[in-house]
Order: C-alpha cells, then structure tokens, then sequence
C-alpha cells in the first residue's frame, strides 16, 4: 500500500525506464570484455552481455537499502524534535505536529522523513489517532528501529508511561547501533578491499595474457577442454564474489 503526498513503500524501490536503460547500458561493455576474455568468441560474448538485463535488479537491491539506512538516521533526529518538545510541555499530539518544521531546517521539503512528519500531521489533522499513523509508518518503513518505537510508544501512551523516556531510548538504541555499524566497517575496510582484489585478480591475469602471451593462451581457446576450464574458473570467480560480498554485508 503506497500512502499519500508521496509517502513510499520502503522495501520496494520502482526504478525509472531511463535509471534501467543507464544501469544495462554501463555493465554491457564489462561482460562483453570479460567473456571475451574467457572465451574469445564475439558471439558467445554479446548473447552473454544479455545479462546484463539482470543488473537492474542488483542496483535496485542497493537503491532499497540506500534509502532505509538513510530513513533510520533521519528518524533519530525526528526523535531528538519530539522529546524536544514533549520536554517543553507540549502535548504527544502537539509534538508531533511540530516536527515537520524541525526537520525542514535539517533536510530539504522533498527528504523522506519530512514528508512523513507531514503525512503524519495530516492524518492527524482528519481525525486519526496518533498510534495509527506510526503503525502505517512503521508498516511501509520495515524499519526495526519505528516498528521497536511504535510499539513501545503504544504501550507508554496506554498504560500512562513516560513518552519521553521511551524516545530517549529508541534514539540511545540507534546510537549503539550505529556505533557499532561504524566500528565493523573500520574493521572491514581492509577486508573488502582485499576481497575485491582477490575478485579482480583472474580478470587481470587474463588480461594480461591476452595481452602479451597470446600465443601462450590461445590453445585454451581452441579445445573442449580448455572451455571447461575457463567456464568452470568464470563460475567460480563468480561464486567467489559473491560470497565474499554476504560475509561482509553485517547486519546490525
């Protein structure tokens, strides 16, 4: 369900016709060069830059997850705006309606938790409580820290608990989070660089080859065998990276 004002699903990103284009048209000339590298055959290497077609999807993948890392941190600073002003004596309903003219001094009118505070003065303005806003928030967000917020929010409102120590600890909890998030790419920098030249290595080595013994490897090309063997080394590079790439996307 896509609400209202622009308000987005967050676990789905719709790419553009235009931002697909762009995405198939980049990887195209890096599939062809490679499988030519492996195969060396201009037929077999433009049918294999049709998958190229795929790519859209890995960029999209990255596109959801871009967006849902930077709605989580722009969420703690519409937290710091409500306990600002439920601190200062305002009503639950009150603080709320003020956050979208705190965040507008942070973000530009069109940032995604701008134009949620607004959705969520709206709703609030036609009569809905403030609990089913956050839920439809927390809902199209798929954001652990609003949904963990939602709750406990409800919960405080309910049975009379404090509000502003519940946003205190949400906001502390994403604090954590993040530091820890920082400390594990400090210590993971390293290691994905070596990943990436590891991945690189089999390309270059090709390469250069290619390049400067073609004499020495053009037997490869022209046996069974010697496809096999660039096929079976092309799968595994393949698998190698993306391994690589899941051992070192931690979640947090």
């Amino acid at each position: 369900m896509k609400g209202g004002m622009g308000v987005p699903e967050y676990n789905t990103y719709i790419m553009t016709f235009k931002e697909k284009i762009y995405h198939i048209v980049k990887v195209i000339p890096i599939i062809y060069f490679i499988s030519y590298l492996y195969y060396k055959n201009h037929v077999l290497s433009a049918i294999l830059s049709v998958l190229a077609f795929l790519y859209p999807v890995i960029e999209n993948k990255k596109a959801v997850k871009k967006r849902k890392d930077e709605l989580n941190m722009q969420f703690k600073d519409m937290l710091y705006s409500l306990q600002s002003s439920l601190s200062a004596g305002k009503s639950i309903e009150m603080a709320f309606m003020a956050v979208a003219d705190d965040l507008k001094i942070l973000y530009p009118k069109d940032a995604h938790i701008v134009m949620e505070a607004l959705y969520i003065t709206k709703k609030l303005e036609m009569n809905e409580t403030i609990e089913e806003a956050l839920d439809d928030f927390a809902e199209r967000s798929c954001l652990d820290d609003v949904k963990n917020f939602t709750e406990v929010f409800r919960i405080s409102k309910r049975t009379g608990g404090n509000v502003i120590d519940a946003i205190k600890r949400t906001i502390d909890i994403i604090n954590d989070k993040i530091e820890i998030k920082q400390d594990i790419d400090a210590m993971l920098a390293n290691k994905k660089l070596e990943s990436k030249i590891l991945n690189i290595i089999p390309v270059f080595i090709l390469a250069l080859l290619h390049f400067t013994a073609e004499d020495y490897i053009n037997p490869i090309y022209n046996i069974a065998t010697g496809r096999i063997v660039m096929t079976v080394s092309a799968a595994l590079t393949i698998i190698s990276y993306f391994i690589s790439k899941k051992i070192m996307n931690i979640e947090i």
